[in-house]
């Protein structure tokens, strides 16, 4: 066997001890007893001290150095096995450990703080987190410890790049909210949404949107997420009696994540090549999928019909007010229950936090102070409560410093995206008007989807519309499309 066949052989039995691990996961947030969470914390630390072995296995050195790959995607694969052996080399085994347990057990300490809107619960907990994910960035090295971290879910960007694309995008943003709310509200439906009719319609969606449930299935978290690869690609969702948008877009969202993991080409199944290749490309699948599509006023005109069918009397009277309703611009502290338009400027406020912490600037017994001024300096008023504030997220409780910015990165790719698809694809509102879903579906899958993490981030993006990345099409598009509105 050659030294290339025994790397990608060893790769793929660490594949799929991180599907299990990734498993465990889905399982501690849908399904776990509550009482449970201590046990589950030494399993997954235990996971973790077994994958983090085999990731930084002298092995792994020795095949890399023998190796020779043979074509573009045998170099891609070396690519990414590389990436991984050169950072857990650098990551302590009992860091690794104690991050893996210390945050599984922070999940459930964040959910309970929560619900009790009791941040003085959780913050010793954060604190915990925070320390070791500074200590995981000074293991990394660079001369900035945020972007050690920014590394994990978007290789290839700094903390700098970033603030600078922000920095353009900030004042059209603002400008564009304080247009919109300056006119008359939209509707709003209106009326009491059963629950289980919303996860079957939500299902249905989901199905419309291409999710292939015989490969994935859906349930509901706290906190709406995606989570496995290949054959078995699950999401979670929820829902509020009077909110159906909360469920239907929070599931469209989570489809557009697994719809790429399940459309990757299977010849890359449990190998390197076998996930999306960064959290950035990730999210322009989500939130096209979400806004550009599931938004746009061609779909909601099905959904609307669809709308209807189950619920009745939903408080609008036409599928014009429904588009309306959809793409109202509106105050509210939730990220995840945003327009399009505020969107971004709450991704904005979570990466500045992010980077004062791990600079030093900002200490986590301050960050709710910190959080509450910026919000009202961003948005113009108060947070009300703390899970309308620091606490609505779960990602700082699993550790997901550097994570954030991607959804705004995303929503820049997702606009390149949309521009080019909408090229290519002249006839596209006519499909969507009919719930039909597929000449996007099989563009995106063509584009990007398919190739999993063959290219680099930017590099898939580019290719797939043909030019340079730049926030000008979002922004367009969002001008465009409220302005009108």
């Amino acid at each position: 066997m050659s030294a290339y066949d025994a790397l990608m052989a060893f790769q793929r039995q660490t594949s799929a001890l991180a599907e299990v691990a990734g498993r465990t996961g889905w399982d501690q947030e849908v399904l776990m007893p509550e009482g449970a969470a201590d046990q589950r914390a030494e399993e997954m630390a235990a996971l973790e001290s077994v994958l983090h072995a085999r990731r930084c296995d002298p092995r792994v050195g020795e095949w890399l150095a023998a190796a020779e790959p043979a074509d573009d995607v045998q170099k891609a694969m070396f690519r990414e096995v590389k990436r991984s052996y050169d950072r857990a080399t650098k990551v302590p085994g009992d860091l690794a450990e104690a991050l893996a347990r210390t945050t599984s057990r922070a999940q459930g300490i964040w959910a309970k703080a929560r619900a009790n809107e009791d941040v003085s619960a959780f913050l010793p907990t954060l604190a915990e987190v925070v320390d070791l994910r500074r200590q995981e960035a000074a293991a990394l090295g660079g001369e900035i410890a945020y972007d050690a971290l920014l590394a994990d879910y978007e290789p290839g960007t700094s903390s700098a790049e970033i603030a600078a694309l922000f920095d353009a995008m900030r004042p059209r943003l603002v400008a564009l909210r304080d247009q919109v709310l300056a006119k008359p509200q939209s509707d709003q439906v209106s009326g009491s949404f059963d629950p289980a009719i919303q996860m079957a319609l939500a299902e249905e969606v989901a199905v419309a949107f291409g999710y292939d449930l015989n490969h994935g299935r859906i349930d509901k978290a706290v906190h709406p997420f995606s989570s496995g690869s290949g054959l078995d690609v699950r999401i979670t969702t929820r829902t509020s009696e009077d909110d159906p948008f909360n469920c239907l877009y929070s599931t469209i969202h989570e489809v557009g994540h697994a719809c790429y993991e399940q459309n990757i080409d299977r010849a890359y199944l449990l190998s390197p090549l076998g996930r999306g290749v960064s959290m950035g490309v990730h999210e322009s699948q989500s939130r096209i999928y979400e806004n550009q599509i599931g938004r746009g006023e061609a779909f909601t005109g099905w959904l609307y019909g669809r709308m209807v069918d189950r619920f009745g009397d939903i408080g609008v009277s036409d599928a014009q007010a429904f588009y309306r309703a959809v793409n109202r611009v509106h105050n509210g502290c939730i990220r995840t229950e945003s327009d399009e338009v505020q969107y971004n400027l709450h991704v904005m406020l979570r990466f500045d936090l992010e980077r004062a912490l791990f600079s030093g600037d900002l200490q986590v017994s301050e960050l709710e102070a910190a959080w509450n001024d910026r919000f009202e300096a961003d948005f113009g008023y108060a947070v009300d409560k703390p899970s309308n504030g620091v606490l609505q997220d779960v990602h700082w409780s699993v550790g997901l410093f550097g994570y954030f910015p991607t959804y705004s990165l995303g929503n820049v790719y997702a606009g390149c995206l949309n521009a080019a698809m909408r090229r290519d694809v002249p006839d596209l509102d006519a499909a969507l008007g009919q719930g039909d879903t597929a000449p996007a579906k099989a563009w995106l899958k063509e584009k990007v989807q398919q190739h999993g993490a063959l290219y680099a981030p930017r590099e898939v993006i580019e290719r797939a519309i043909g030019g340079d990345i730049s926030p000008e099409p979002l922004l367009s598009y969002l001008e465009d499309k409220f302005l009108a509105l």
